[in-house]
């Protein structure tokens, strides 16, 4: 059955950007490709970022997971760029329930990948987010983008597995409702 997965890489103090959208860090962290994480693009048929995301991916050259993803990417915001020449983008604002319904559909039976922390608490906050899967990277960055920003309710979770890949962490939790 698909599910909506938030998937990500975080620092060990919570951020999953550095300031401004920084994704440097993640090189200096030796946060490459992990065999389970790249089983989530083919796993999923459709995902879901934010804008900041979009922005930042596209400063780094745009490819999820190396290329390896090729679904559709959906990708919420109030201002969608007016030049965005790959169609595999499709640029959504409003609720976001109606927004998951949609991409999941696109997903045709595959997870729907949640990229970003803004959507993934908008999906936690509405009951929409089946499970996590979080890469902890052996750094501290003292400040940038929470992995949440929520101020949602107490969020209770399940592990499902728990994992070191090198020097990171991968923990994977099922979200109780």
């Amino acid at each position: 059955m698909a599910k909506v997965l938030y998937h990500v890489t975080m620092s060990l103090d919570g951020f999953i950007a550095g300031p401004e959208h920084s994704m440097e860090w993640m090189k200096a962290a030796g946060s490459g490709p992990q065999p389970e994480g790249m089983e989530v693009a083919k796993t999923s048929g459709a995902a879901l970022a934010g804008r900041n995301g979009y922005d930042a991916g596209r400063r780094v050259g745009g490819e999820l997971y190396g290329g390896a993803y090729d679904g559709p990417i959906f990708v919420l915001t109030h201002n969608p760029p007016t030049d965005e020449p790959n169609p595999a983008y499709t640029f959504v604002s409003g609720d976001i329930r109606p927004v998951v319904k949609t991409a999941l559909e696109a997903a045709d039976g595959k997870d729907l990948l949640i990229l970003g922390g803004t959507v993934a608490a908008q999906c936690i906050e509405a009951g929409l987010l089946d499970e996590l899967f979080i890469h902890v990277a052996p750094v501290l960055l003292g400040q940038g983008i929470p992995v949440f920003r929520s101020t949602g309710p107490l969020v209770s979770l399940e592990p499902i597995s728990i994992s070191q890949v090198g020097a990171s962490a991968n923990l994977r939790y099922r979200v109780l409702t």
